[in-house]
């Protein structure tokens, strides 16, 4: 069994509180400001997109910048970046206490009193080199257009200093989806897709070598699962499917690095979500504690290959087969377990993504039914509620309101789960007979 993260030191966990603090707080536009100002662009207003905390490694904010002058622009297509004289609304700044080095381009540094920022002006993420290459038009047109004229590009999810995904539309109707990943880490990702490529699994194909830690991937085939659990819950899909495509999973899987799984960093999980949630800290604890008392006597199954994040929003359908595996920068050995508690923590909490998601309890029970006769049924139940729970912090969005109500719909998923509080309305609850 993989020994359990720990958790950041008190005195680390409370810093980085008061730090999460201060990026949502007015008092972050003011380094943000003085940051742009040195490259002669000044802000009118400054509003939080997104805040992300990384338990014991620090916490870094995104922000909407309006702007009265001109910014950094790329130029041309060698990626080279210099003041334009054309006027620019606005723009989008990032800011974290993580660490940087100190060198990073386009990088400026300053205080705050919990700790050194670091800000950089998008695309110039200092984790992510490619960023820049993957957001400009002439150089996507360039590199991977293959003559086509190209029509789109689209930012489809950004975790700052760690990963990136931009679609790219073309004038025949092809989209490709350009993966952004730090230093070093491209050329593995394709070799991960190839590896299931030539075992049969269906994953997206890549279109060429990485460029600047850049992987281009052709877009999969079908539609999200999310999709079929929003109509119905999924009613006319075989739960075990999905247990079938994780055995198809390639021996070779076996040679690629460990990856924690969630009840590994369960303390960083509980940590961050007391963060989200400060007035729900002691269910939190209580939760975790509740988990850890009765991992040392599930069984965790032995080491076989694993996806390393699978669930609905990875897993594409065509006529409610399987059509298509995403996502797969976490393959590697693990325990089946794992993945299928990573598949139920996921949809226990879809309503509280969604409240569309009406069919999402029904497909749970069923789902959870079909899993529990392939692994440990209790060891699948604590772990799909460590799943949920560290799906709690995620929740928060500064530019919504409610988001409260639904990290804390997201905790009272994992705490039902653990029959902590007893089921109440459309909640997911874990099926009696297990």
């Amino acid at each position: 069994m993989n020994p359990v993260h720990p958790a950041p030191s008190a005195g680390r966990a409370e810093a980085e509180s008061r730090q999460l603090g201060f990026l949502q707080s007015y008092d972050a536009h003011s380094p943000i400001s003085a940051a742009l100002q040195q490259s002669g662009v000044y802000a009118t207003s400054v509003h939080l997109e997104s805040v992300q905390h990384r338990p014991g490694a620090g916490v870094t904010g995104i922000y909407r910048v309006a702007t009265a002058r001109p910014v950094l622009a790329n130029s041309s297509s060698n990626g080279v970046y210099t003041e334009t004289s054309d006027h620019v609304d606005e723009l989008y700044v990032g800011m974290t206490t993580e660490r940087v080095d100190d060198d990073a381009e386009g990088v400026v540094f300053s205080h705050c009193p919990y700790g050194r920022l670091a800000i950089w002006q998008h695309p110039l993420d200092p984790a992510l080199p490619g960023l820049r290459l993957a957001t400009d038009p002439d150089s996507v047109a360039s590199i991977w257009g293959a003559g086509r004229v190209l029509t789109g590009l689209e930012t489809v999810s950004y975790r700052p200093l760690r990963r990136a995904v931009i679609a790219a539309d073309f004038s025949d109707g092809s989209r490709l989806y350009l993966k952004v990943l730090r230093s070093g880490r491209a050329v593995d990702l394709d070799a991960r897709h190839r590896m299931l490529l030539e075992a049969g699994v269906p994953a997206p194909v890549p279109v060429s070598d990485p460029v600047s830690d850049v992987v281009a991937l052709q877009r999969g085939d079908g539609v999200s699962l999310a999709e079929y659990f929003l109509a119905d819950g999924a009613a006319t899909v075989r739960p075990k499917d999905f247990v079938a495509l994780l055995e198809q999973m390639p021996e070779e899987v076996m040679t690629l690095p460990a990856r924690e799984a969630w009840t590994d960093r369960l303390p960083s999980y509980a940590s961050a979500a007391a963060s989200a949630l400060p007035s729900h800290a002691d269910r939190i604890a209580q939760l975790a504690e509740t988990i850890m008392q009765r991992l040392p006597a599930a069984d965790r199954g032995p080491v076989v290959p694993t996806h390393g994040d699978f669930y609905e929003a990875n897993v594409l359908m065509r006529d409610a087969q399987i059509s298509c595996l995403l996502d797969v920068d976490s393959l590697g050995p693990g325990h089946r377990v794992d993945d299928l508690a990573c598949f139920l923590g996921h949809l226990a909490v879809l309503p509280a993504v969604d409240e569309r998601y009406i069919h999402a309890p029904a497909a749970f029970d069923r789902f959870a039914r079909a899993f529990a006769e392939e692994v440990d049924p209790e060891s699948l139940r604590i772990r799909s509620a460590s799943v949920a729970l560290s799906l709690v912090a995620g929740a928060r969005d500064t530019r919504r309101r409610g988001w409260s109500a639904q990290a804390e719909h997201r905790l009272r998923c994992a705490e039902i789960l653990l029959d902590l509080i007893p089921a109440a309305g459309d909640l997911p609850r874990w099926p009696a007979s297990l």
